[in-house]
């Protein structure tokens, strides 16, 4: 979906299945519509998605193609409204960010969606991290976990509320695979959490792909998503190795923002990032040093200014000629245009940060 031009995907939902979804906008239930993408009239079940943004005034909506069954290979996408995200393009350049580093994650574009008619504006069209996602890669997987809470910290304790989990798959759905993985995950939070140094060191590589996992959370620390060590990621175990893989999700409060849009200091989150599972393996000296000169690497090559200014210039170049068409942001452009400076403040300053931490250790 390449190009200058943003595709518009126009969603079309009957009037009183309309109303019933706004009866209750935190019902999981999905209701019958159509979408119209280049010509092409697809059936599909809508419904909303996400958390605390299902209060804004600009929905996000969960797609499922019904007929056709697939689309592009996708059995459902995700459409984020990035309300509020003054810039509209956190999310995309985390997952650009991500993927150029080595790590798994889910495609990402803007398009322009109209909604019976009228003009919803831009929003982000997700992949799902699904079965599909791994078929169209060619990856054999057994099973994909979402960190759908707080609670999927890795950890024997409930981050919630802080008492002993009633159960070690707490904070997580299984999205795809069966019972025994369920079982095999339960087996690797309870061995991560009760295992001595060194049998954690010979264990760990048992279960987790040690090397990829340093890979996404020196991506979580420099973009800065605070939400993203317990919580908006994806747990795959692969097919082949079978080991456990984790995948970015929901970036949109990153490069200096929170999650209600606020400035967030680029100090907030520390080097190591933070669950039980961060904290064991950089417990272990070669698992340390490895992520040491992963993330030192970053700030020289990827994380500055100098590489990501032209990717936010293309974005901004790309939703510039929309952002006055959406209703719910085309009295915002002010704020809009203020962003691409401000995000590459954040880069510079949380690069120097990273830096004179890991002087401090003699990295």
């Amino acid at each position: 979906m390449g190009g200058s031009e943003l595709s518009t995907y126009k969603v079309f939902i009957q009037p009183q299945d309309f109303s019933f979804l706004k009866s209750d906008i935190w019902s999981e239930e999905k209701v019958p519509g159509y979408v119209t993408i280049q010509n092409k009239k697809l059936d599909i079940d809508i419904g909303f998605r996400g958390s605390h943004i299902r209060k804004i005034k600009k929905k996000s909506y969960q797609i499922e193609f019904y007929k056709p069954k697939l689309w592009k290979g996708a059995k459902e996408i995700h459409l984020n409204a990035e309300y509020n995200d003054p810039s509209m393009i956190r999310n995309k350049l985390s997952y650009d960010f991500f993927s150029s580093i080595g790590v798994l994650t889910p495609s990402a574009e803007h398009v322009f969606i109209t909604l019976n008619g009228k003009k919803e504006g831009v929003y982000l069209q997700l992949e799902s991290v699904d079965e599909y996602y791994f078929k169209k890669r060619g990856l054999p997987v057994r099973a994909i976990f979402y960190a759908v809470d707080g609670d999927a910290n890795f950890s024997l304790f409930s981050d919630l509320d802080k008492e002993s989990k009633k159960s070690l798959t707490l904070g997580y759905e299984l999205k795809y695979g069966d019972e025994e993985e369920e079982l095999f995950l339960q087996e690797f939070i309870y061995k991560l959490n009760t295992l001595l140094r060194d049998e954690f060191e010979k264990e760990i590589i048992r279960y987790l792909d040690v090397e990829k996992y340093l890979l996404w959370l020196a991506g979580a620390v420099c973009t800065q998503n605070y939400d993203g060590f317990v919580h908006n990621y994806a747990l795959y175990r692969n097919g082949e190795t079978g080991l456990f893989e984790i995948l970015p999700w929901d970036y949109d409060a990153t490069w200096g923002r929170d999650i209600n849009g606020k400035s967030m200091d680029y100090n907030y989150v520390r080097m190591e990032g933070f669950n039980t599972l961060s904290a064991r393996i950089l417990g272990i000296p070669a698992f340390r040093n490895k992520y040491y000169r992963i993330l030192n690497e970053l700030l020289d090559d990827r994380f500055n200014v100098e590489t990501i200014r032209p990717q936010i210039n293309a974005l901004y170049s790309k939703l510039r000629p929309y952002f006055g068409k959406d209703p719910y942001k085309k009295d915002k452009i002010e704020d809009f245009e203020k962003e691409p400076d401000f995000i590459c403040r954040f880069i510079e300053d949380r690069n120097s940060y990273l830096r004179a931490e890991l002087k401090k250790l003699g990295q």
